[in-house]
């Protein structure tokens, strides 16, 4: 820059955009719980689609969706690891 330009008339790059959080942030053990049953369900039950699949829709047997009963209490993380062990036991008796 030169002493006689004006430093408001140097071309500026355009701001990044900055993401608002949209809701609360999870509490640690409501994370983990998460992430547990997460990575238990993507090795157990054959990867990601059916992973997503059975955490994301309402299951009967637990009364809910399963990823909302794990994160909400530790009973409900065993439960649902019970469901995804009971899933996965059927796949491979089919084989």
């Amino acid at each position: 820059m030169t002493a006689q330009q004006d430093p408001n008339s140097i071309p500026r790059a355009p701001r990044m955009m900055r993401f608002r959080r949209s809701g609360s942030v999870l509490p640690a053990d409501a994370a983990r719980r998460q992430g547990e049953v997460t990575h238990l369900a993507f090795l157990a039950l054959g990867g990601r689609d059916a992973a997503l699949e059975f955490l994301n829709l309402p299951d009967p047997a637990l009364g809910g969706r399963p990823l909302d009963i794990a994160v909400a209490s530790a009973e409900g993380a065993a439960k649902v690891t019970q469901a995804i062990r009971r899933i996965a036991g059927e796949g491979t008796a089919n084989q």
